[in-house]
């Protein structure tokens, strides 16, 4: 399951939608408007599994890492968010158990 924070503007998520990737927004689909970062750890907990991509950097922090999902912390400007989220979910060493950093000039991978 891929989730995208709610401080991704919905142009990229709209953007990801017409390529075929199926995402869940936070405040949206998933949760509630307006939750708190240090509850989205507990929900990815129960999710299982879930990639969560978001340009708050507090979440690049490798004390979050965890085997039951991956944190993708996108350090670019929001407007280039979709790209990079379908470029990283194609990379060889994507799997949903790391912590990762996303820039134009790559990825940084962390695992537990």
């Amino acid at each position: 399951m891929i989730i995208i924070d709610e401080n991704l503007p919905e142009w990229e998520t709209s953007q990801l939608r017409d390529w075929g990737i199926r995402v869940r927004v936070v405040g949206v689909e998933i949760a509630r408007l307006g939750i708190k970062d240090d509850q989205i750890i507990p929900l990815l907990d129960r999710l299982r599994g879930a990639s969560f991509f978001t340009l708050d950097e507090d979440f690049f922090d490798r004390r979050l890492c965890h085997s039951l999902y991956c944190l993708v912390w996108l350090d670019m400007a929001a407007k280039l968010a979709a790209l990079h989220i379908r470029r990283f979910l194609k990379h060889r060493s994507f799997d949903t158990e790391a912590i990762a950093g996303h820039n134009r000039r790559g990825s940084r991978f962390g695992h537990k």
